[in-house]
């Protein structure tokens, strides 16, 4: 427990760097530009590092879930994803998952790197808080969003591979909503694959029915 409470150290000192930054048309945010490397100098502390399925304690660990409220939020947004990386593995099973499994975004210094590009005519402000237990923010921005987005999951699975372990897949898709509520468009985001950490158990101890060949199919 003591990562995770030196993860709320980590977070603190990254969340100032990015709060209220404003990008306007034209510009990118970069990750790691603007974090820089977590350094003992600069204040981090050891928190979770998570790596080919094990962690270790590594400065600066936990700044994962600061890239993972930034992605998730700028989806949306009319802001381009120019760069993104999904994790690997499946560490932790969906009791209480508020959002599509492969929704976050991995980063690591200096190679795995969260990039996002203003292509709009407006700016758009970052604004982040850190809590003793919430880490929450908002994209602000000087006019009304001409729509609202809606970040959902398509053609999830659950393989049960011949090694022995469990990987999962699938789609993340957005539907743009006129102000009226009315679809304008449904577009792909992007597919994600993982090595499942854990056993795709249901709650009363019994795997998911319909199981066959291998595969454990949920609904989009």
């Amino acid at each position: 427990m003591y990562l995770q409470y030196n993860k709320i150290i980590n977070l603190r000192i990254a969340s100032g760097r990015l709060n209220n930054l404003v990008i306007h048309p034209g510009e990118r945010f970069s990750f790691w530009k603007l974090i820089g490397k977590p350094t003992r100098s600069k204040g981090y502390v050891d928190g979770m590092v998570l790596f080919c399925g094990t962690y270790h304690a590594g400065t600066g660990g936990g700044l994962c879930q600061l890239s993972n409220l930034i992605y998730w939020m700028t989806l949306h947004t009319p802001l381009t994803i120019k760069e993104r990386y999904r994790h690997s593995y499946d560490v932790f099973p969906d009791s209480g998952r508020t959002q599509p499994f492969g929704s976050g975004a991995t980063c690591v210094y200096n190679y795995r790197d969260l990039i996002i590009e203003n292509n709009t005519a407006q700016p758009f402000q970052l604004c982040l808080e850190v809590t003793d237990e919430y880490l929450s923010g908002e994209w602000r921005s000087t006019s009304e969003p001409r729509y609202r987005y809606h970040v959902y999951e398509k053609n999830h699975r659950m393989n049960l591979e011949c090694w022995g372990g469990y990987t999962r897949h699938n789609e993340l898709r957005r539907e743009l909503y006129d102000t009226d509520g009315s679809l304008f468009y449904d577009e792909f985001i992007t597919e994600n694959h993982a090595v499942m950490m854990y056993q795709p158990f249901l709650e009363d101890g019994n795997q998911a029915a319909g199981c066959k060949d291998g595969n454990l199919n949920s609904n989009p």
